[in-house]
């Protein structure tokens, strides 16, 4: 493999991680994935494929041999759900990386997004420091057919309404502005109560570096309707559980 196209899957990667992490619904073995499908590309040599697509579709490829379709949708399904909304794929990219044709995505595409009206419900508490973008999620996520279990616009606020209610999941911004961080308030908060979480960042690449404890879930800042709606549904159904 020539310096360049290692070069391009090491760009490729941060994308890689949070694709892998979605797609588990796991950190760790989001992870693993990730290292495996990156020895067996440069094992291979020169791929057909840009390197972040070639990457997408060797992870799907890894983890079917260690998932079942789970929640009434397959895993090609949910693939295609994360590489075309939170991966912001077009229809074609999506469907070489998974190498089916695109008639056939935009079928499966068409079949998973029906599915996602019958998403598990559950209570969202939603951190965001900006009353009028915390607003905006908060519609998004009623939408979805989920509760609000509270708003919380400082870090302080954020752990105190996560003890008063139990959220079944925590939809949080990193940055709270003189308000704290929203990592730190997610860390207190699993220290005693333990949901799924989804981050919200402008940034998502200065998150998945391997470098540290990182989230399962991120969202990129704009992130359109269908976005969030696919994140929670792979966060509140534990995305496609292991054989």
């Amino acid at each position: 493999m020539t310096d360049t196209a290692r070069q391009e899957l090491i760009a490729a990667l941060p994308y890689a991680r949070r694709f892998a992490r979605a797609l588990a619904g796991d950190q760790a073995q989001g992870d693993r994935l990730v290292a495996s499908a990156l020895k067996d590309l440069l094992a291979e040599g020169e791929a057909d494929l840009p390197a972040r697509l070639a990457l997408y579709g060797k992870l799907v490829q890894e983890f079917s041999h260690k998932s079942s379709s789970q929640a009434g949708m397959t895993l090609t399904q949910r693939a295609l759900l994360l590489l075309t909304s939170l991966e912001e794929q077009s229809l074609s990219s999506a469907a070489r990386a998974l190498s089916i044709s695109e008639d056939d995505a935009a079928s499966e595409l068409g079949i998973a997004r029906q599915a996602l009206q019958g998403i598990a419900q559950t209570s969202v508490l939603i951190i965001e420091d900006e009353p009028i973008i915390a607003m905006d999620i908060q519609d998004l996520v009623e939408r979805c057919g989920h509760k609000i279990a509270g708003v919380a616009h400082t870090e302080a606020d954020a752990v105190k309404l996560a003890a008063e209610t139990k959220p079944g999941l925590i939809l949080a911004d990193i940055n709270l502005g003189g308000g704290g961080d929203g990592m730190h308030a997610v860390g207190r908060i699993l220290k005693t109560h333990e949901t799924p979480v989804i981050f919200v960042t402008a940034y998502p690449e200065r998150l998945l570096t391997g470098e540290a404890h990182e989230p399962s879930f991120v969202i990129t800042k704009p992130f359109e309707p269908l976005a969030l709606a696919v994140a929670t549904y792979q966060a509140v159904t534990g995305g496609v559980e292991p054989v």
